[in-house]
């Protein structure tokens, strides 16, 4: 069964929704994320993704306050990424109760700090962010392009034990168009052992359905979330 990830995005603590990672195109769904998060947890979610938007805009985590609201509130497990960028940005997320840490610039561009820190913290804690524009990735809030191919780059870490990978194409984030199955399909053809988490574009419950049979082990979802056109829960689902 596809594992559901809810994802709550913060910009000035509060939870929003960018369209394809543009920060002039956003929509407020709630002053108060912690709210949000707890009821994700009731609905039976027991994963959050949570996203630090002005971190991955100024480079260095912003709303570590947040986080720690939402860990002491729910007893959700969280992944939490943006902006981190140092060691002392790493330590922060950890301290403020993320149980695991999605990490995609600094895999990016400085391999050597992420490798380092894979071997600190051991692999079952770092989730690789790779965020897809066409084929290569993008870097520190989608603002820049590099020229590094995804297939390479996954595997590249797969070598130094990484299994967790949030890979996002951007073209379709928040703009509802569907999830781009070929992508993770090519990914998951060339790594099956990955725990792959499907990110942009998810606007029904047939997007998570047709992830689900094409073999995607995780999706994480929001804006369609947000705006009422999913009826899946964990409940629900476990009567397919």
């Amino acid at each position: 069964m596809i594992e559901l990830i809810p994802a709550i995005d913060i910009i000035d603590g509060q939870c929003v929704r960018l369209t394809k990672g543009d920060y002039e195109a956003k929509t407020v769904y709630s002053r108060n994320p912690v709210e949000v998060a707890i009821n994700f947890e009731r609905m039976g979610f027991r994963r959050l993704h949570v996203v630090d938007l002005d971190g991955a805009k100024s480079r260095h985590i912003v709303n570590a306050a947040t986080l720690r609201d939402i860990t002491q509130a729910a007893s959700l497990i969280v992944d939490f990424g943006g902006g981190i960028k140092s060691d002392a940005d790493l330590s922060q997320a950890f301290e403020a109760g993320a149980s695991m840490v999605t990490i995609g610039s600094v895999a990016v561009s400085h391999p050597e700090l992420m490798a380092r820190w894979i071997e600190t913290y051991g692999p079952q804690r770092i989730i690789l962010g790779a965020d897809v524009r066409d084929g290569l990735l993008s870097i520190n809030g989608w603002l820049e392009q590099s020229d590094a191919d995804v297939l390479s780059f996954i595997g590249h870490y797969h070598k130094l034990g990484i299994r967790q990978v949030l890979c996002t194409d951007i073209a379709r984030d928040g703009t509802l168009t569907g999830p781009s199955l070929p992508l993770y399909q090519q990914i998951m053809a060339a790594y099956p052992d990955l725990h792959l988490i499907a990110s942009g574009g998810v606007a029904s419950d047939d997007d998570i359905l047709s992830l689900e049979e094409a073999g995607i082990p995780a999706v994480v979802f929001g804006k369609a979330f947000y705006e009422g056109r999913l009826n899946i829960t964990p409940r629900s689902h476990e009567h397919h």
